[in-house]
């Protein structure tokens, strides 16, 4: 028997495989916990047609340290063709990292505090620098705040006149780069021409979205707010930098005291980190990250021009509603099963990580997002791809990203370069699953689900977003809130989120507990306790009909708990909700209870809520 037993187990031993990395080993090594492989390449390599079906998981182990690559880390159907289980693990311990950065070294002093490298040509073009694993500033004017538009140009899109002592004028106004604040999004665009004579700022192209009218520069407000970057004159404030593309040069300011040298210094290279990629026929499937960080993933803007539209959508200005998507470093596209656990995404580029085309029943489970140029996380997709000459959706609607969750999950600091980004964004999904994440300093919205301005048919039903705690959102931006909802989405609910600090911002639309926009329709909201908001907790723009549920809304003031522009009041059911106004000499202490209940249930209520 015992020799039954020990054959049962060396079975059971043969038919896990495992691989072993560090940055410490070597290429040549076997991939043994003894001689473990360097790069996470090699050990991807031995996937595929070497791992054989009756194997019952592969799992690759990554030691401490940091991971350096250059080209993603792909997996795609060829890989995974015998449906092996698939596992990246840390090491009991270890942190490890998968970085796509190189460290600039051979810093020459300048001046008392500004320092020089040379760019090796295989970097070339970058935006962003992280000096001590901490992201440093693109040198900017102003350091703080904003310059205002003095007058808007006569086309109302290319340039505005400036007022003469807003900025140090650039010896080179091309590698200066326009940043425009609308409602709910930004541009980036180079600068054509800074006309001394007429105090003129010309951008290369249309500022804002072409074809949308509402992106005029005026069009929200008469003086809108901009900044200049990425200039060597508005390098005044330790760790910002500058890069001049043309003699390949990066300029840091540090204080007095500090040696670039003795600093590790970092800019991606890496235009994605890792790529999961399956066919609709073949999707790929469980495959699982536990334990890992990603950092560092470039993204250069398609043209050098972001006009951006909502949630890291932006038009490329290359013609007709030609638009693109800000990328994330890690996606996934036509799989089943992923898997990401107690895992990091951070200093990022673009956004973080995205569940793409055809991906069902992916996890994002326990999590930490933060210091994201992008969105943190995106699901599903929006309405532009197309399926023999018309769109997916339409077509084939069973391609919609279906059953994914995000839970427990920490994310925050997005959208550090596309300030209209999102913490989750949600396309046209099904059956997504948001539950118990807290999401908190961001530039625009917290969580954005939907994808159509109108109530017509699509593949958005069954998405529930509950129990998620969202503060200090929309923090420059407008016309957005903790939860941003639009479309029909039959089937869907908000249910228990805690959402709270969201104040106004110089944008001429309102910021809300949460914004049901055009087209919502067949949606519930129950349970929210929403407070601390400048405007309505909640807000309707042409919306239909949804029931609103047992909700604690504390207000200000006069203000409306619940909001409706466009919309009729009677087309939302409202039951047993409690709405407080400060006006009530009872306030602090109901929000107190209310804030300690978390929560609110039917068997914990607040006494007596109406002033």
């Amino acid at each position: 028997m015992a020799t039954f037993a020990l054959w049962i187990n060396c079975s059971a031993a043969q038919q896990i495989k495992e691989i072993y990395v560090s940055p410490l080993g070597s290429d040549t090594n076997s991939g043994t916990y003894d001689k473990p492989f360097k790069t996470l390449h090699k050990a991807t390599e031995q996937l595929g047609s070497k791992i054989s079906k009756a194997q019952q998981k592969i799992v690759i182990w990554l030691n401490d340290g940091t991971y350096r690559i250059k080209d993603p880390i792909k997996i795609d159907s060829q890989i995974n063709k015998n449906k092996v289980p698939i596992e990246f693990r840390s090491v009991q311990g270890s942190v490890p990292i998968i970085s796509g950065s190189v460290a600039i070294n051979n810093w020459t002093s300048l001046s008392e505090g500004m320092w020089e490298a040379k760019i090796p040509k295989y970097i070339g073009n970058f935006r962003e620098l992280f000096v001590q694993g901490k992201r440093a500033v693109r040198a900017r004017h102003p350091n703080k705040e904003y310059l205002r538009v003095k007058q808007v140009g006569a086309d109302r899109r290319t340039n505005f006149t400036f007022y003469p002592e807003d900025f140090p004028l650039p010896k080179n106004p091309k590698e200066v780069e326009l940043v425009l604040l609308h409602d709910w999004s930004i541009t980036r665009i180079p600068i054509k021409n800074i006309a001394l004579e007429t105090h003129t700022i010309s951008a290369v192209d249309s500022i804002g979205a072409k074809g949308l009218n509402f992106f005029n520069l005026d069009n929200w407000e008469p003086n809108p707010r901009y900044y200049l970057e990425n200039s060597i004159e508005f390098l005044d404030v330790d760790y910002e930098w500058y890069l001049d593309t043309a003699m390949s040069k990066i300029y840091l300011k540090l204080p007095l005291n500090k040696n670039p040298n003795q600093f590790t210094i970092e800019a991606p290279v890496a235009e994605s980190l890792v790529l999961l990629d399956g066919t609709e026929k073949e999707p790929i499937s469980n495959i699982s990250f536990e334990g890992i960080s990603f950092e560092h993933c470039r993204y250069n803007i398609p043209n050098k021009i972001y006009a951006g539209i909502q949630a890291c959508h932006f038009d490329t200005q290359g013609g007709a509603k030609e638009w693109a998507v800000v990328p994330a470093a890690v996606r996934t596209h036509w799989a089943k099963n992923i898997k990401f656990e107690n895992c990091k995404f951070s200093s990022l580029g673009g956004s973080g990580i995205w569940l793409g085309t055809g991906s069902s029943n992916c996890t994002i489970n326990r999590c930490t997002l933060w210091d994201i140029s992008g969105n943190g996380i995106m699901i599903g997709e929006g309405q532009d791809r197309l399926v023999s000459g018309e769109p997916w959706w339409k077509i084939a609607p069973e391609q919609a990203a279906l059953g994914n969750k995000v839970q427990d999950s920490n994310i925050s600091d997005c959208g550090v370069q596309f300030y209209g980004a999102v913490g989750i964004w949600c396309g046209l999904t099904s059956e997504t699953q948001l539950r118990n994440n807290e999401i908190y300093n961001l530039p625009y919205t917290g969580i954005s689900i939907g994808w159509m301005w109108s109530p017509q048919a699509t593949p958005c039903r069954d998405n529930t977003i509950a129990e998620n705690h969202i503060h200090h959102v929309m923090q420059t931006l407008s016309d957005g809130g903790g939860i941003y909802m639009l479309g029909l989405q039959p089937g869907s609910k908000l249910v228990g989120n805690h959402i709270h600090d969201i104040s106004v911002n110089t944008g001429r639309a309102e910021s809300n507990g949460m914004f049901l926009d055009e087209g919502t329709k067949n949606v519930l909201v129950e349970n929210n306790l929403i407070y601390n908001i400048a405007k309505s907790p909640i807000r309707f723009h042409r919306a239909s009909t949804n029931v609103v549920r047992n909700n604690y809304l504390f207000s200000k003031g006069s203000t409306p708990s619940i909001a409706y522009n466009n919309t009729l009041a009677e087309n939302i059911s409202q039951e047993g909700n409690y709405e407080i106004s400060t006006d009530n000499q009872d306030y602090k202490d109901l929000l107190k209870e209310a804030v300690s209940i978390h929560i609110p249930t039917p068997n914990k209520q607040l006494q007596n809520p109406r002033p």
